[in-house]
């Protein structure tokens, strides 16, 4: 088999409607289409529902549903809020500080950018408390493939261990990337 693409991700959200308005609105992504049943097409179950779909660029789309007889909805209490999170790439440094500017004024707590060494990241809530990330791209050439060349080493190692792998500690340490000298 051969995966084509994401054809949609979806998330829960509380109000369809404002769930829209965010994406479309301050993300600038196009609400596609939306669908509404009153009974689950896949179990039968008497469930109503609304499902939206929005693009987040590229044949990339993003989905929620709302459920209105379903209980509240909440996130993982065993996972820390920060690790779930939607992340979406910006054109650039500038676009990002400009997005984040524009999330202020809207009244949103946004944290960063947060430099990656190989990104730099922003970080807000959504209305329904899914966290997302907006990131620009800032990689030097070579570094995104020496994590590519370590990434099987690392893994076996940090699946022996649970330690932090050392094999890129030029990514948070501030060090010159080897490739650079």
């Amino acid at each position: 088999m051969a995966i084509k693409r994401i054809h949609h991700v979806a998330y829960r959200c509380n109000d369809a409607k404002e769930t829209v308005a965010f994406y479309r609105d301050l993300l600038g992504m196009d609400f596609q289409l939306a669908i509404a049943e009153n009974e689950v097409p896949s179990t039968k179950a008497p469930d109503p529902y609304m499902h939206v779909f929005l693009d987040a660029g590229m044949g990339n789309v993003l989905a929620f549903f709302e459920l209105p007889n379903s209980p509240k909805m909440d996130r993982d209490q065993n996972t820390p809020e920060w690790v779930q999170h939607i992340a979406f790439e910006v054109e650039s440094m500038d676009e990002l500080l400009e997005q984040k500017a524009k999330l202020e004024q809207a009244g949103l707590d946004v944290l960063g950018p947060v430099n990656h060494t190989i990104f730099e990241s922003i970080y807000f809530f959504d209305p329904n408390g899914h966290r997302i990330e907006l990131a620009a791209q800032t990689a030097k050439p070579g570094m995104l493939a020496e994590l590519k060349r370590v990434s099987v080493e690392m893994l076996d190692e940090w699946a022996e261990t649970k330690r932090a792998p050392q094999h890129a500690a030029w990514l948070h340490s501030g060090e010159d990337f080897p490739g650079e000298k």
